[in-house]
């Protein structure tokens, strides 16, 4: 397992997760970086303008989306892993988080040199999960969602739906930390755009700091979501930038933690300059975390 000394203080500035999907198959960027040299070149990139952390998917999670066999999702995202770390230059010390829902792609990829593992499924898809990911003593993020990627978008009937998602956290951060996943090492993340409509995406964004109240560092992801490209009338989702941007502010002005996204340069910009407009009068949140990779 690859340490490293990085911890992040929560509250006192916005964090970058920049994505790298090692997929055929994903919303926005399938099939770019989907080899090792193109996702070297582009992790590289991606620190040189700000990226605090890198989130590395091997399972397309979009709508619709059909699952992968262990072997395949463990082929696409292992050597990514291990090239980063025999770099010797900045990659090799940047934290590298990996998005999955299978104990096992956990566990090997923790033992390769990821630092957390980002399970949108909130460890429901492998009962093994949880106690794998304590023994392995690595941060989790948990997401909020209903179904599966290929069933979630028939699932957005809520009667209360920020409540319904804060009891469905809670609930999971209590599971985790009976499995013996210190609560300072989860984070959460209320999943939007997974179970959830044009309207809820909206509404979740206006009300994230109502989940600060569960004491775990919040992460969204916004970047390129459909729900922008309704408003902007852009289908095409590289061409969500600068809607985008106008997400995270929002964000920011809610206090999230870290943003997950796909432009990290310009969302770098976006968040120092929305940082000390909004932070400086909300006042930083002292919490030093465990998230430590």
């Amino acid at each position: 397992m690859h340490s490293l000394a990085k911890s992040f203080a929560w509250g006192k500035r916005t964090y970058i997760m920049g994505i790298l999907n090692v997929t055929p198959d994903s919303f926005s960027d399938g099939g770019d970086f989907n080899t090792p040299e193109a996702a070297l070149i582009q992790v590289k990139k991606m620190v040189e303008v700000g990226a605090d952390m890198i989130d590395i998917g091997g399972q397309s999670t979009r709508p619709g989306s059909e699952v992968v066999s262990i072997d395949e999702e463990l082929n696409r995202v292992l050597p990514i892993i291990k090239l980063l770390r025999s770099q010797q230059n900045i990659c090799a010390e940047i934290p590298i988080s990996v998005d999955t829902t299978r104990a096992i792609v956990a566990e090997k990829s923790v033992e390769a040199g990821a630092n957390l593992i980002n399970d949108i499924s909130a460890g429901t898809y492998d009962d093994e999960m949880f106690s794998v990911v304590a023994s392995l003593k690595v941060p989790i993020i948990l997401m909020h969602i209903r179904g599966t990627p290929k069933t979630m978008q028939n699932l957005t009937d809520y009667q209360d739906l920020i409540g319904e998602i804060y009891q469905f956290l809670q609930s999971r951060i209590e599971e985790a930390v009976r499995a013996g996943i210190e609560r300072e090492k989860i984070i959460i993340d209320p999943g939007i755009g997974f179970a959830k409509n044009y309207e809820q995406n909206l509404e979740i964004i206006r009300n994230l700091s109502k989940f600060q109240s569960l004491n775990c560092p919040i992460l969204v992801g916004l970047s390129r979501k459909s729900f922008i490209g309704k408003i902007l009338n852009q289908p095409d989702a590289k061409q969500r930038v600068w809607g985008t941007a106008a997400s995270c502010v929002a964000a920011i002005t809610q206090s999230v933690d870290i943003l997950r996204v796909h432009d990290v340069k310009e969302m770098s910009e976006v968040c120092r300059v929305a940082d000390v407009i909004f932070r400086n009068k909300l006042g930083a949140r002292s919490q030093e975390s465990g998230v430590r990779s």
